[in-house]
């Protein structure tokens, strides 16, 4: 770690949890963002102002005027641009030490073969079902640690998948695949502004956790956030051993 680096994060080094080996794990971590969206661009600030070393942001959106009212990484100059180039631009003027992959493209189940399988921990920004499913498979098959968040209303969600325990559930668990949801888009129904931040820096906060291996990660447990009250609930979670995507898996110590 150079000088520059330990007063950059010196207030992470500070940190009994963290310090200097935390935050070198930090900087020699990959995060996959999926999504750069209101989710994403909260997610992707704070994991780049943190130092962590990669970040993979895939979208195959364009930055809208709607959007500026919650998805704060994107401005009105860049209005029409791709929203992974926008967060990339973003996350440089924060921290041009950090490496960043802008991917323009859906993520289906051949990319996040790819890029799950390079990434040490994968956050989950999207804003549909299918697209949870099939990040969800892949971090099953490649044993990588999943934080989940939503947000739609006034009505939040994050939890962690990581089903390196094997007592832990997968997404599939929870939200089976062959059961027929009702979408919720923001574009219909509407979001509340800094909810999507609130739920994005648990995300963050969740994936440098597990990077530095410090506290307790919200693994098995659904935060729920009510932001109209702002109340805050937690539901655990259990593993279906019946599931279609995780129950296969090999089995390993309970982290």
């Amino acid at each position: 770690m150079t000088d520059d680096q330990l007063l950059r994060y010196s207030r992470h080094i500070l940190l009994e949890e963290i310090g200097i080996e935390g935050q070198q794990r930090i900087l020699d971590s990959h995060a996959l963002i999926i999504g750069a969206g209101g989710l994403g661009s909260p997610v992707a600030l704070y994991l780049a102002s943190a130092g962590v070393g990669q970040l993979t942001v895939v979208d195959h959106d364009t930055v809208d005027v709607t959007n500026l009212q919650r998805q704060v990484a994107h401005t009105q100059a860049r209005v029409g641009s791709l929203k992974s180039e926008s967060i990339r631009a973003a996350v440089t003027a924060i921290n041009p030490e950090v490496k960043v992959s802008a991917i323009c493209a859906r993520a289906d189940a051949t990319l996040l073969e790819q890029l799950v399988a390079d990434a040490d921990v994968v956050l989950d920004c999207s804003d549909n079902f299918a697209t949870r499913h099939l990040v969800n498979a892949a971090c099953v098959h490649h044993a990588k640690p999943l934080v989940s968040g939503a947000a739609i209303r006034f009505d939040g969600q994050v939890t962690v998948y990581d089903t390196r325990n094997a007592q832990a559930p997968c997404y599939a668990c929870v939200f089976a695949p062959d059961e027929s949801f009702q979408e919720t888009l923001c574009a219909t129904m509407g979001v509340f502004a800094p909810l999507v931040g609130i739920v994005g820096t648990i995300q963050a906060a969740e994936a440098l956790k597990l990077l530095v291996g410090a506290g307790l990660p919200l693994n098995a447990r659904l935060m729920m956030i009510d932001g109209r009250n702002m109340d805050i609930s937690e539901l655990r979670l259990a593993r279906n051993t019946d599931c279609p995507v995780c129950a296969g898996r090999e089995t390993a110590p309970s982290q």
